[in-house]
């Protein structure tokens, strides 16, 4: 039987400079990754530190909402 709950979510990461500058003028859009967490190992929202090809770096993107 399956529980109500599912531990492993799929969740989806942004750039947070890009969110921040709100785009500059030259690139074409927000870098966006999607991966999997443990709802009960890491309760709160996850950051990690990818590369966004619009800033040209490797940057720190966080967690949004679906």
């Amino acid at each position: 039987m399956a529980k109500g709950k599912d531990v492993r979510v799929t969740v989806i990461l942004e750039c947070t400079s890009c969110v921040r500058k709100s785009v500059n003028r030259i690139s074409t859009g927000i870098s966006r990754y999607t991966t999997q967490k443990n709802r009960h190992n890491t309760p709160n929202r996850l950051e990690l530190k990818k590369f966004c090809p619009y800033c040209y770096k490797h940057t720190i993107h966080g967690e949004i909402k679906k």
